[in-house]
């Protein structure tokens, strides 16, 4: 699949740590080219990542695929995290054999846990890569890869790596979480709030409300990125018609479809099939 133009992108590795707390309010989810590893060092949030909802913890890690629609809530009060962004090509061959499934490892999501024990050791590390991100000299990019793969190989040592959700989200999450699965596998229909609503057992307008509260995107935002997702994949895996596509995916006006097409990918969809 070749790359569509970046929301976000990184031209290697970058690393950030900041303290959020509950005012802190994201300008909205986005998606970027690069991969993200984010870590919470202090405090809780609740990350949105796809169809999934997590509330996160003190040595939580979790793996943002390229291109996966994540949005990051701090409910819980303050919040003190990490993020690394890194591109495929910046984990050396060798390390990604050593991660859980080898090099499948990146293929998707991931959450991952640092015992108590390990934390400090992690966190040195995202002190170093932090600091070597406000330096940034000619030697800063090599340091900061090196620095990574140290992290990695160290997660793949001492880490607990999830492959099921978190039992601990509340129930009315759950159901949010439910509503988001129903959408990705009707997302080709002309759903309605009514219709998701009707699938979780809430009313439309607490299912809109709801899920916006918990998400932090808007229900019909949700559906249409769904749908421009599948959309994406198929004008590079297809040569079937704009239009066909298009209609095939759930919307049933083109020129919406190109519209919100150019809007998140900031490409028109012709143009993004020949990329």
């Amino acid at each position: 699949m070749p790359p569509p133009v970046p929301t976000h992108g990184t031209d290697g590795v970058h690393a950030e740590t900041r303290l959020r707390d509950q005012h802190f309010v994201m300008k909205g989810h986005h998606c970027h080219t690069c991969y993200e590893l984010f870590y919470v060092e202090s405090g809780d949030c609740r990350f949105l990542i796809d169809e999934h909802i997590f509330d996160l913890h003190p040595g939580d890690f979790i793996l943002v695929p390229p291109m996966a629609l994540h949005y990051t809530r701090y409910v819980f009060g303050s919040c003190r995290r990490t993020v690394i962004l890194f591109r495929a090509e910046d984990v050396w061959e060798e390390v990604g054999q050593l991660m859980p499934n080898g090099a499948r490892f990146f293929a998707e999501t991931a959450l991952f846990q640092a015992p108590p024990a390990y934390r400090g050791q992690v966190g040195d590390i995202l002190k170093e890569m932090a600091a070597e991100e406000k330096i940034r000299d000619a030697r800063s990019p090599v340091l900061l890869k090196t620095q990574l793969q140290t992290l990695l190989l160290l997660c793949s040592r001492v880490c607990n790596f999830l492959f099921e959700p978190p039992a601990d989200i509340h129930t009315t999450d759950r159901q949010i979480q439910q509503a988001a699965h129903y959408i990705c596998q009707y997302y080709m229909e002309p759903l309605t709030s009514a219709d998701v609503a009707r699938a979780v057992g809430f009313s439309p307008n607490y299912m809109s409300r709801k899920f916006r509260a918990v998400t932090g995107i808007g229900l019909h935002e949700y559906i249409v990125f769904v749908r421009l997702q599948h959309a994406a994949q198929e004008l590079i895996s297809t040569s079937d018609s704009i239009t066909t596509i298009a209609l095939r995916c759930g919307f049933s006006d083109s020129n919406y479809f190109k519209d919100s097409f150019k809007k998140k990918y900031g490409v028109t969809p012709r143009k993004y099939r020949k990329i």
